[in-house]
């Protein structure tokens, strides 16, 4: 008596080509996902995945036309089927209220908020018939933030409630959930520390563990929340924050 064919679960992993996004591809490989990357960066050679696809997302959410080039090739190379998608993909502008501009403000929504939204809106379809799982990678900034973050906190905290709001409304067809990560270990983060001495050690030992938090970690609760172990899970907004976000910073 022959058997239906178990078919492999897809994923589609935004702003693969950073650090994050590397461990992400790592991980939903070693959980036996078929992996599509994409990226506005040519492909790293260090990154594994089984198709990349190079696409500017502040114009997918700009232009309609490129947004559908775009969304062909997804389907295409996802076969109509998936399972996860992971909106990773973000840039952070660090500028103060004084300086910081309308390009800079238009790129940042652009790609953290609405990149997320116009993906899944057209993904909906073929993310419901898998009873998939949609992870925003959204930031602790959502909640906490710093001078000169203005762009990126707000970006973030839209992010955070845009789960929290598409949950309502789609719930029942899949799930939609957010990971609100501190400081992790990318080149990101070790570029903005660089021109303050000792900076890193003492952004280090102010998270109650005593350490930043690496890409892996972000990546493993991410696929977590895209499994059948978390299927209560929805519209959550999961702190991985090494504990960061219950420490007052009292500067007497």
């Amino acid at each position: 008596m022959s058997s239906n064919p178990v078919l492999t679960k897809v994923a589609l992993i935004t702003g693969a080509a950073g650090g994050i996004g590397h461990a992400l591809a790592d991980a939903f490989m070693a959980s036996g996902y078929t992996v599509l990357a994409l990226d506005i960066a040519d492909k790293p050679e260090t990154l594994d995945c089984h198709h990349y696809i190079q696409a500017d997302l502040s114009r997918y959410t700009a232009e309609e036309p490129y947004a559908r080039g775009v969304n062909l090739q997804i389907f295409r190379l996802c076969n109509g089927r998936l399972d996860a998608l992971i909106n990773n993909a973000a840039i952070q502008v660090i500028q103060r209220v004084e300086t910081i501009t309308r390009e800079d403000w238009q790129r940042t929504l652009n790609v953290n908020l609405l990149a997320p939204f116009f993906l899944t809106q057209a993904l909906v379809s073929i993310l419901a018939e898998a009873g998939g799982s949609v992870v925003n990678i959204s930031s602790i900034h959502a909640r906490l933030t710093k001078p000169q973050f203005v762009a990126y906190a707000t970006s973030k905290a839209a992010l955070s409630a845009m789960t929290r709001s598409m949950c309502l409304e789609l719930g029942q067809r899949f799930r939609v959930n957010a990971i609100e990560p501190a400081a992790i270990e990318t080149e990101m983060l070790k570029q903005g520390l660089v021109a303050t001495e000792g900076a890193y050690e003492i952004l280090k030992d102010y998270h109650p563990v005593g350490r930043i938090g690496s890409p892996n970690e972000v990546a493993r609760a991410t696929v977590w929340l895209c499994s059948n172990e978390s299927s209560f899970t929805n519209g959550a907004c999961v702190l991985v924050d090494g504990g960061i976000s219950n420490a007052l910073h009292d500067p007497t």
